[in-house]
């Protein structure tokens, strides 16, 4: 299972053309659905305005250099490593579904494209990295909603209750999750199971590009830019050009001087 070709088996009932071409509408669905989303939000324009604002506010120029130098610390820490989560469980189940997903996709990519038929010799290091990719989606997906969302109850919420926002993350883990049990079946022969789970694989993975719109799948690609506005903020003093804070009033507005608090 581990070491198979799950899409090279399956090019003896479905073309690799088709394959090829699913993968190809995947991508115009989430370019189409960022840009969607970018427009209805007006998250683009925020951005940009708000950049605008900051450089009115700055106390100093941002040099090209210094700024390439942000930008590289923005992908390294904020993004690559998530540095803002601290050292926490949910950055852990974070970085788990973030890498195991490039995983997951690039592997996914190469298999289809290079490798589409049962006759082409897949390297080992493909299916190895597809299925480490999906359980570590699976790792990080149920990690953070069987444990870590289930805190929500001692805010008074139910951790069953189901918003917008959590259809990118169960989309991810139903698509990886039936990504396994399909390659599995497949691989020990229960065609039956094998069809059922593909099936639910590519209504899942369909549910994922899909439904950017209304998810937080477009959210990766605001996270780089909102942690570099930021960074460039701090960098040129806007962030911290704030007035000072106002200090107590030694008396009310009606003029009568307030009575220091008496304890007990």
């Amino acid at each position: 299972m581990l070491t198979s070709n799950p899409f090279s088996e399956l090019a003896v009932s479905i073309s690799p053309g088709v394959m090829q071409a699913y993968v190809f509408l995947a991508l115009l669905l989430v370019i189409g659905g960022t840009i969607f989303d970018v427009i209805h939000k007006g998250s683009a324009k925020y951005f940009f305005e708000n950049m605008q604002r900051s450089k009115k506010r700055g106390g100093r120029t941002v040099e090209g250099g210094e700024k390439v130098a942000i930008a590289v610390k923005t992908i390294t820490h904020d993004v690559l490593a998530t540095s803002e989560l601290g050292n926490s469980n949910r950055r852990i189940a974070h970085l788990l579904g973030m890498y195991g997903f490039i995983l997951f996709v690039i592997s996914t990519v190469v298999m289809i494209f290079s490798y589409p038929t049962a006759g082409d010799a897949t390297p080992v290091i493909w299916p190895l990295l597809w299925h480490l990719g999906a359980l570590m989606v699976c790792a990080g997906g149920y990690w953070f909603w069987f444990v870590m969302r289930v805190d929500v109850a001692a805010e008074g919420a139910s951790p069953f209750k189901l918003m917008k926002a959590d259809l990118f993350v169960l989309s991810l883990v139903a698509t990886t999750t039936f990504a396994l049990l399909w390659s599995f079946f497949q691989a020990v022969g229960a065609s039956g199971l094998a069809v059922f789970f593909f099936v639910l694989f590519v209504i899942a993975a369909t549910i994922l590009f899909g439904g950017i719109p209304w998810s937080k799948f477009a959210h990766m690609f605001f996270k780089p830019a909102a942690a570099f506005e930021k960074r460039l903020s701090e960098a040129d003093g806007s962030m911290n050009n704030l007035p000072p804070p106002a200090e107590a009033p030694a008396k009310f507005g009606l003029g009568i001087e307030r009575e220091p608090a008496s304890h007990y």
